[in-house]
């Protein structure tokens, strides 16, 4: 029997918390809420999860700085809550590598519809996209480690990448120095989930990642656009096993 999927709920609201544990567990996933950043540390060296629901505004250490540090050290799958209406609020948690977010007040209903889509596209990355003994990737100043999903600047900077991201940097490496068409990338990024949709399109994911990676959009070295085919990754790629 497949053990049911933990979901960490951070909110400093005690009725949210409430209202989630129960709706979540009457779904089939397990729960744990808690109401701040330092006590989803403690909950993280106690338990495994799969996904974290992450409120913006907690008390203390906000949301997008717990999701910065969380995303230093794992690509587990995040969608943050936010009672903030405003565009910036929203791409501001995406830019510190939230998987998706959801506007407070929400229907529980809708919450649970994104929690299936990010874990399903987090399991997505098709089979053999990368070779089981390959630890980490070079190219040009940076290491990717797939050990630990790490993208590292050459200065030793940890650079945070979503599932997304990192899914679409895999895809990339693995074909590197080969033209991969908008279409090609999305078969590729969906894996055999072909009814889930990628996130947004794959243009404003390849920006977000020539971002990640200081790729000057306007003359781009490393990931560049191949006028009416799609891109390519122009770098030598190192696999270190």
């Amino acid at each position: 029997m497949t053990a049911a999927d933990h979901i960490l709920v951070v909110d400093d609201d005690a009725e949210i918390r409430a209202l989630l544990e129960e709706y979540l567990t009457r779904h089939g996933y397990r729960v744990t809420a808690v109401a701040d950043g330092s006590s989803m540390e403690q909950a993280m060296e106690d338990a495994r999860f799969d996904l974290v629901v992450l409120d913006l505004m907690l008390p203390g250490e906000d949301g997008v700085s717990v999701c910065r540090r969380l995303r230093s050290r794992s690509t587990l799958p995040v969608i943050m809550l936010t009672a903030r209406g405003e565009e910036a609020d929203r791409i501001g948690g995406l830019e510190t590598g939230a998987d998706d977010y959801l506007s407070k007040p929400f229907n529980p209903r809708e919450l649970l519809a994104r929690i299936k889509s990010v874990l399903r596209r987090a399991r997505s990355l098709p089979e053999n996209l990368l070779p089981e003994d390959v630890r980490s990737f070079h190219f040009g100043e940076w290491q990717l480690k797939t050990t630990t999903r790490q993208l590292r600047s050459g200065d030793g900077v940890v650079v945070p990448l979503s599932g997304a991201e990192y899914r679409l940097l895999c895809i990339f490496l693995q074909y590197a120095n080969t033209v991969l068409t908008r279409d090609r990338l999305m078969e590729l990024a969906r894996g055999r989930e072909n009814n889930i949709p990628f996130d947004r399109s794959i243009d404003v994911q390849v920006s977000r990642l020539r971002q990640r990676l200081r790729d000057d959009g306007r003359e781009p070295g490393i990931i560049r656009t191949v006028r009416g085919e799609g891109y390519v990754f122009a770098l030598p790629v190192e696999r270190e096993e």
